[in-house]
Formats: structure tokens, sequence, C-alpha cells
């Protein structure tokens, strides 16, 4: 693509919004301009994510509106009548895509649900299913920096699109010119007309409620909730209103909010990169405790989809488990209250990511229960909801990713921190009883089944020339093969894009029967592995790295020196 082409013609397009316009025309540096204009922002099976800024490379009014011409054109492809839901969160421009996005779908004809103000991710994978919509947008960039937003497409079972979906609706995007073949209608028409429905209360009112069936052990929260002493943080996000709505509904009475993050905006005055997996957003949290000393401290991301759960690890000083940690406690809870209200069986299958810890295998083996792994993205655990069902063969009690993502129940098919922040606020409950924490439950854990510790190490690798390298990176990998790190043998290679699990000691070869995806896995002989993928939504190159320890210090000890011997492999300083 010639990104001069494109530049110029975006500076001397009339449509292009007075905005945007002076944007370009302030612009100097060409290699800014470059990365602006040499591709267009990819619509992958999430959708579009990007830095908020004029460009063909970029998300603005006009990216949205060319993707949502092409999702249009592919629902009235399948549909005579379609309907799609949309939702947005706190991010600056969220409402103005999500009003875009609308204003182009009732010009096509598609009627369009939309909700009043932002919502959480979860809950427009709920309204989909609840109003049996044929898709869904939310706009979104999740727990990325200020400066990006995105659009995240859903399908009809409120899971996000799947892979074949997703080409189908790219070829469609690629053939719509950005200003011309594009339609639009104004909103106060489109609801005239009876193309615009903005969606009620009773829909939030059915999500509560639905949440509210996914809780354990009912009786302990019924007669001990009041006791528990919460700190919340919604990290400037649509995360506050329903977490705070589902834990009062419960009987959760003493939760303090941090006052200073409670409010919605944009700009994450006091979180810069508003993910619960730093523990800096975290800071005024702390700082509370150490007045209020609560039983459990967590905060939800921007959408709501994630959640990171603050533990004290000793008199002064706190610690923000990981997504492995929360998604262990969280497995191990939920499989032994089933085994303690008679629920267990043979079928309960706990569905996790290919970059997730290994330790809920022996925790599932334990309770007698299974184990299923999927390709990194919570919608491929969101597909295998939708299998089970079809095939009855599992049941699905819990579904997580090592990013902070969690889900039980099968009305909602991607994670979601409301019902997460229930399940681990009547963990904290149940564990108090016993006289514990969180951390000192984490400990126990670790005691039965082993020492587990990962990391992920995401090198940024920004623009164009970024792209290329992590693609060389992986071909070399490929390529190339490994055969031991520090002289461990490497046992096993698993190609997710060539579909194959090689035996690299016997020489044997079999087929993964997943979707394709370029990442690559490796195995080593002592059980520790390591895996190398490319972000889906960040200019990144990710190495998840997984190790196994005689006991916490040595853990610690293995971990670090394997990072350092992995990033030697693969080539990364």
């Amino acid at each position: 693509m010639d990104f001069k082409q494109g530049y110029n013609r975006w500076l001397t397009e009339e449509k292009v919004e007075a905005g945007l316009k002076t944007e370009l025309e302030q612009l100097t540096d060409e290699k800014e301009i470059e990365d602006r204009f040499y591709k267009n922002l990819e619509f992958g099976t999430g959708g579009l994510r990007g830095k908020i800024a004029a460009g063909s490379n970029r998300m603005n009014v006009h990216t949205v509106g060319k993707a949502t011409q092409g999702l249009a054109t592919y629902l009235l492809k399948h549909k005579k009548q379609p309907s799609i839901a949309i939702a947005y969160d706190s991010r600056n421009m969220s409402k103005e895509f999500a009003d875009t996005a609308a204003s182009v779908l009732a010009a096509n004809g598609v009627k369009v649900f939309l909700y009043p103000s932002l919502r959480p991710t979860p809950m427009l994978s709920y309204t989909v299913r609840h109003l049996e919509t044929d898709a869904g947008i939310v706009i979104t960039a999740s727990h990325n920096p200020k400066i990006y937003n995105g659009y995240k497409v859903y399908g009809n079972d409120g899971g996000q699109i799947t892979d074949e979906a997703a080409k189908e609706i790219l070829n469609f995007i690629d053939e719509t010119d950005v200003f011309d073949g594009v339609h639009t209608m104004c909103l106060k028409e489109a609801e005239e007309k009876g193309l615009l429905e903005y969606i009620t209360e009773e829909v939030d009112k059915a999500y509560y409620n639905k949440v509210a069936t996914l809780c354990i052990r009912k009786d302990l929260i019924k007669e001990k909730a009041s006791g528990l002493k919460i700190i919340y943080t919604p990290i400037h996000g649509s995360g506050n209103i329903p977490v705070r709505t589902m834990l009062k509904k419960l009987g959760y009475e003493q939760v303090d909010v941090v006052k200073e993050q409670e409010l919605p905006d944009g700009n994450f005055p006091t979180a810069p990169y508003p993910n619960p997996e730093d523990k800096a957003v975290f800071e005024l949290a702390i700082e509370m405790a150490k007045q209020t000393e609560p039983d459990l401290i967590f905060g939800t991301d921007p959408d709501c989809d994630r959640i990171g759960v603050v533990v004290k690890e000793s008199a002064t000083s706190y610690k923000v488990l990981t997504g492995n940690q929360v998604g262990i406690l969280l497995s191990d809870y939920i499989l032994n209250a089933r085994r303690e209200m008679g629920l267990l069986s043979e079928q309960d299958t706990i569905v996790k990511t290919i970059v997730t810890s290994d330790m809920v295998k022996p925790i599932a083996a334990h309770y007698g229960t299974q184990v299923m792994d999927v390709l990194t993205g919570f919608k491929y655990i969101g597909e295998k909801i939708k299998e089970f069902g079809e095939t009855g063969a599992n049941n699905f009690v819990f579904g997580y990713e090592e990013s902070y993502g969690y889900l039980s129940g099968e009305f909602v098919r991607d994670k979601d921190a409301v019902i997460a922040s229930v399940l681990i606020a009547e963990m904290a409950l149940y564990y108090k009883e016993q006289g514990k924490n969180l951390y000192e439950a984490l400990e126990d854990l670790f005691q039965q089944y082993g020492y587990y510790r990962e990391d992920l190490i995401s090198v940024e690798m920004e623009g164009k020339d970024g792209q290329e390298k992590i693609a060389a990176i992986l071909s070399a990998l490929r390529d190339n093969t490994p055969v031991d790190v520090n002289g461990v043998k490497i046992a096993t290679v698993e190609d997710y894009k060539l579909s194959t699990r090689y035996n690299c000691l016997e020489g044997t070869q079999e087929t993964i029967y997943l979707p394709t995806s370029n990442v690559m896995k490796f195995i080593l002989e002592d059980g520790n592995w390591f895996v190398v993928r490319p972000s889906g939504t960040e200019p990144k190159m990710k190495i998840y790295l997984s190790i196994i320890g005689k006991d916490l210090a040595d853990a610690n000890v293995v971990l670090n020196n394997f990072k350092k011997q992995v990033l030697a492999v693969v080539g990364v300083d």
C-alpha cells in the first residue's frame, strides 16, 4: 500500500472530519505518516484495535465506519432483517465510535439496539443472547493506554466471531471505500424509523439475576457476606455500577470504593496503563487498606472483563496475585464447593488457554474432572461452551486465561469481571471463615500440588519494522528449532501455525486439532515450557514462561534463570 498516496487522499478528501484533517496537516515526521498509512487498520478475530488518530491504520470515525459497512454487508448477506446490539466503555471516543457504528448499520437497514451509557464488555455478550440479536459490537481497547481504542464483534451466540466469519467480514471491509462506500443515517432519523432502539434497564436486571445464580455456597453468603470487608477500584472504567450492584445485591455491605478511581475517565489520570496486572493501579487501594484492613482488594479494567486481586502477603506488604494464581484458586474453590454440594461429575470441565498454568491439571485430576486447552484468546473458550452445549459430552464449570480473564456460567461467552468479582468475594468469605486469606489458601495449594511459577515477557515492537521483526523471529524458531535450553532438552514442540505436535525425543509427530495461529510452544524434559507469539491487540511479541520449583524460593530462582535462558534462545536482548 502506497502510504503517500493514502496520506494525500485523506488530506484532500472533503469527507474527512475537520479535526482529523487538521491533525494530518500538522504532521511532519515521515516515519509517523508511513505508520499511519502503510496499511489499513487490521480487522482480525477480535475486530479492530489501534491508536486513536487520523489515518487508515488508526482508530477514527472513518475507519470505524468502513469496518461497520463491511459488517453490515456481511449481516445482510446472511439474514434479510438482521439486528445488532452495541455497547461501549469509558475510553475516549468510545461513545462517538458507538454512535458512528449505529449510524452506519441503521443506514443499511440493520436494526440496532444501543446502550444509552457505558457498560462492561461481558454485558454486551449477555445482551446479544438475551435480545437474540444476530451480532454485537463493543467499543473498547480493554486495558491498553488511553491513546488506544478498539471495536470487538460478537456472533449471535454471544461469543467473539469465529475466524471464518472474521475473514468473510474482512473481505467486505476491503471492498468498501473508506469515504465513498460508507452509508450513514442520523440517529434521530434511525430512531424515528424504528431502526434504533435504546436498551433499557430491564436487560441489566436480567443479567444481575443470572449472575446471582452462580453463587455456590448460598447459605454462607446469606449468613456471612455482611462481615467481609472489600476495597474495590473500577480504575476509571465501566465496572463501578455493575460490580457494586452485584455485591450489594448479595449482601456484601462493607465495600469501599477508591474515590479517585471511581468515576469513568478515558484519560485514566491515576493509572496511565489501566491494567489490573500492574501493581501501580492498586497503589491508592493499598494506601486505603493500611487504614481499613480489608479482607479483599480487587480492581477491574476499563471494560470490566478482567479483574486483579490484591492480598496481604505479610503484616506490612501487599501482593497482586497473578492471573494464573487467581485462576488456580477459583478452579480449586469451584470444584471443592461443587463436590461439597453434590454437584461434581466426571463431565465437569475447566477450559484454559495454552499459555495458562498447567497447575490446574493435577487439581482437576484430584477431583476427577477434566481440563481442556484452547488457543490464546477467550473467544476460543466461548467456542468450547457452545460445543459442549451441542454435544452434551462436557459440562462447562469454569474457564480462564493467565491475562486475568475468568468465566463461570453459560449465559455470557466472554471473560466477565462482574461474575469473577462475585466468585472471588465468595471464595474470600469461605477462607475467612477458616481463618485464612487468599494468599494462605494459595500457599496450601502450592504445598499440595507443586510450586508452579509463570511469567510473561512483552517485547514492544512498534510499526511496520516491528511487525516484520516479530515474524522473522518466529520464522527462525520454526526453521531452526532449538534443541535445548541451557542443557535441558526440548521434549515437545507444538507449532500452532502448522498444527503439529512434534516429539523431539521419539521423532514422532501428531496433528493439533485447533485453529491455526502463529504460535510456538516448547516443552522441556523437566516439564518447564515457554511459548512465543505475536500479540493480537498490541505491537508486541509475547513470551510466556512456566516452571515448577521445589519450594517458593527455589521457584523464584528457577524462573529468573529460565527467563534469561529463554531470551537467549529466542534471540531477544
